[in-house]
């Protein structure tokens, strides 16, 4: 049966038309690594369930916009390569194992700690047995969400922050009574700073935005209004609450990028940039989000309802 005629869902959560499975299939060129419609879809869907909320994740229209911003291609590629396909593993090397080399030896800052460190993560990628006996790979929790290379740089920091634990652990209590030494809390270990260009392009890209695009990105994302609750207040539909609230982000990652670019960054180094976790940035979110005005010039509240 053609993958188009055929509805993929899942159980009570997001759904993903026909129509849209299909055509993200095709651009995701699973069909190269033996994924077919159905299968990526239901990925597709399980990741929608992940980050979309439960009132706005029945929306097929919400759900096809946000699956639409994913990596696909990277996506399909990640997910053949965790159930064991031989060309995605063999385009996967081709494509990553230089890169990868050249990451862990930025971690560590040298050749043979590199080599253990990626070998390591290969390792993990390819899969490791659980106590089933299942093989599970660390690439089936790649969701798509940035690049594929940027996601992997994090893997190899986070490894690396391991490693520094672990070892910190092998230290016996006998060396260290007989060093003389005190028993401190152990220092925190080591995290990947945000590059601070990021927080001020962010700064300003919020800073350029309408007042009605405010009002969308705080009921949305800091007060957690329904699409419908901020469609009511709008008086529109909530489908078209959706499109600008997906339109809105995508112009201000457009804005974000352009901002590190005038601050230095390539195009690549911009885009590892916003794959930051926000909860990193130190900069003040909602005060760029508050005293929103409508389109009548009426101020709108910000403010989280009781």
């Amino acid at each position: 049966m053609s993958s188009a005629q055929s509805s993929t869902t899942t159980e009570n959560g997001p759904r993903l038309s026909a129509a849209v499975s299909d055509e993200l299939w095709r651009r995701s060129g699973a069909a190269d690594f033996g994924i077919d419609a159905p299968r990526f879809a239901s990925i597709l869907e399980r990741i929608a369930a992940k980050y979309l909320r439960p009132d706005d994740g029945r929306s097929s229209e919400s759900v096809a916009d946000f699956c639409r911003t994913l990596r696909l291609q990277d996506l399909a590629l990640a997910r053949a390569c965790a159930a064991g396909s031989e060309p995605a593993w063999n385009a996967f090397l081709a494509r990553y194992r230089d890169s990868l080399a050249h990451s862990a030896l930025a971690i560590t800052g040298e050749e043979s700690a590199a080599r253990e460190l990626a070998d390591s993560v290969y390792a993990e990628l390819y899969g490791l047995e659980d106590a089933d006996g299942q093989r599970v790979s660390k690439l089936d929790y790649y969701d798509g969400r940035g690049s594929l290379e940027g996601w992997l740089r994090s893997v190899l920091a986070h490894e690396f922050t391991d490693r520094l634990r672990r070892e910190r652990r092998l230290v016996s209590l006998d060396e260290q009574v007989g060093a003389g030494r005190d028993f401190r809390a152990p220092e925190p270990a080591p995290t990947l700073a945000p590059d601070q260009r990021l927080e001020a392009a962010t700064d300003q890209a919020l800073d350029a935005i309408s007042a009605e695009e405010r009002l969308l990105l705080a009921s949305y994302y800091l007060h957690g209004r329904t699409l419908a609750e901020i469609a009511a207040l709008l008086g529109v539909h909530e489908s078209t609450v959706s499109r600008r609230i997906n339109r809105t982000v995508r112009a201000l990652t457009k804005s974000i990028t352009k901002g590190l670019r005038q601050r230095g960054l390539t195009r690549e180094q911009a885009r590892e940039a916003l794959e930051v976790d926000v909860r990193d940035l130190t900069l003040d979110v909602a005060r760029h989000l508050r005293g929103a005005r409508n389109e009548s010039g009426t101020v709108l509240s910000t403010e989280s309802k009781e």
